[in-house]
């Protein structure tokens, strides 16, 4: 036992250098996982525990994601370990939500996608956010601005109104997830798109986006289409809304 101890030690220390010499660069994911593990919890055998998480649950992305019971399922793996876990993730969250305040959605609309990936990509129930801009297209504030179940969301203009107020906000980017994985926009998404911009008309709120969160690609409503006018364009907003509309319910 001294001996597999000593040789812990001496592993964690060799992934320490290396991280030093070389950040993460260098790291398969079972190595990148140990010597998160060994740095949380030193008295531990990181190196079998990170090879059992990752034969349960195939690859680093899906450890991450795995709610606390399914970690606990894992040998080796108690309560403290799995709350670490997934504080990790959460953190990661975190951290690009404050990154993306007051920055420019313009010079840097990869940081928006790489928050909305990391928060909404994954998630089993649906989220309906709003991200709030001032005049220079910078981030006010997220607001989630409803949470439900897969098959069910309801997301009400008086609220995005109430919020954009609250921030005396200049614009909006609204985003939600499909659980399923398929961004793929629904006629519901559509619907809620109209209503939603044509209550941020009443304000004078632009609505620079609405995207939706698959869990490997996104859908764009501006680049599909789904936003043309703007705030002074109301009838550029309707015409193409419902034309939109109709030929949805010719689809079968």
């Amino acid at each position: 036992m001294r001996q597999n101890k000593v040789t812990d030690l001496e592993q964690q220390k060799r992934l320490v250098k290396r991280f030093k010499r070389t950040r993460l660069e260098s790291f398969y994911e079972d190595e990148v996982l140990e010597l998160l593990l060994s740095l949380a919890f030193p008295k531990k055998n990181s190196s079998l525990l990170a090879r059992r998480l990752l034969e349960r649950f195939k690859g680093f992305r899906e450890i991450f994601e795995a709610t606390q019971e399914e970690l606990e399922s894992v040998r080796g793996v108690g309560e403290k370990e799995a709350v670490f876990i997934r504080f990790m993730r959460e953190m990661a969250g975190f951290y690009l939500k404050r990154r993306l305040k007051r920055k420019s959605v313009v010079r840097y609309p990869g940081d928006v996608l790489d928050f909305l990936n990391l928060t909404l990509s994954e998630e089993r129930n649906e989220k309906f956010l709003a991200i709030y801009l001032n005049a220079k297209n910078e981030v006010l504030g997220v607001v989630i601005l409803y949470e439900g179940t897969i098959d069910q969301m309801h997301v009400y203009p008086r609220k995005v109104i109430e919020h954009a107020l609250k921030y005396n906000a200049r614009s909006v980017i609204f985003a939600h997830n499909h659980p399923s994985g398929d961004p793929t926009p629904s006629r519901a998404d559509l619907e809620l798109t109209m209503v939603l911009e044509m209550a941020a008309l009443a304000v004078d709120l632009n609505v620079h986006d609405h995207i939706i969160i698959g869990r490997h690609s996104h859908f764009s409503g501006k680049e599909n289409g789904w936003l043309l006018g703007g705030i002074n364009k109301l009838s550029n907003i309707i015409h193409p809304l419902h034309r939109l509309l109709s030929e949805s319910h010719k689809k079968p």
